[in-house]
């Protein structure tokens, strides 16, 4: 059965369920029913909020979609029937860019009516779709605030990115601590480091002057100094819990 068919017979067992009465029946009595209009209005708009409506994509079945178009198609079928609470679990994992943007904008448009609870390991996606975000470490919620609250509870931070020639690790470590004593590395991979350094008492134009100058003895490619990221928090959070339970 196409998928749209086969969602609107979805939303007819949702409606048997709610006023009574068999799926088939309020599925023949669909031509006479008023409701149909609003059955086939609500299907249509929820396969057009994650692009798989124009194009005959509607009317193909489900076995020809993609692993990425069952996943909206999943999304598209929680939101059809004006649900009150809404489970999403990684609901954008495998997307193309402006798949995921669609979608994005499908759940950011369903919000406003109801109440979604969206698990997922993209930090990207929690700062786009969530009021409030709740971080868990081993089954276990170690914090919950909106994306402002936990960076400045866990942040307070700058992060310094450096890219360096190979064997200037050490003198770039060196350069760092110089301008912050209380610099903690982050992590260092094929000559590029990340260091956390504490807001309070650092002088930017300062760390913007050194790093320039450094670029003609160190060989630094490239170089980024940035706020803390929830990416950058999430890590502290996870790694404070992992340290804590040792």
């Amino acid at each position: 059965m196409p998928v749209a068919q086969l969602l609107v017979l979805d939303a007819c067992a949702r409606a048997s369920n709610k006023q009574g009465g068999s799926v088939h029946r309020r599925w023949r009595a669909t031509a006479q029913d008023q409701s149909t209009v609003s059955f086939l209005q609500a299907v249509e708009h929820s396969l057009r909020s994650v692009r798989l409506f124009d194009g005959g994509i509607a009317d193909k079945r489900v076995a020809k979609y993609s692993g990425g178009m069952k996943r909206r198609l999943s999304v598209a079928i929680s939101l059809i029937g004006d649900p009150k609470v809404v489970y999403m679990d990684e609901p954008s994992s495998g997307l193309d860019p402006a798949s995921r943007r669609a979608l994005w904008n499908a759940v950011m448009s369903a919000k406003e009516n109801r109440a979604i609870v969206l698990t997922t390991h993209s930090m990207e996606e929690a700062e786009a779709l969530c009021d409030r975000i709740g971080i868990m470490v081993n089954g276990s919620l170690q914090c919950i605030g909106n994306s402002k609250e936990l960076k400045a509870r866990y942040g307070g931070t700058y992060m310094l990115t450096v890219t360096a020639a190979a064997g200037e690790e050490a003198a770039v470590e060196q350069l760092v601590r110089s301008l912050c004593p209380a610099a903690n590395g982050v992590y260092r991979i094929s000559g590029t480091q990340k260091f956390e350094m504490p807001k309070q008492g650092l002088r930017i134009s300062e760390v913007f002057q050194a790093m320039e100058r450094a670029k003609s003895w160190l060989n630094i490619a490239a170089w980024g100094l940035s706020d803390a990221t929830l990416e950058d928090t999430f890590i502290k959070v996870a790694s404070g819990s992992d340290a804590s339970s040792v």
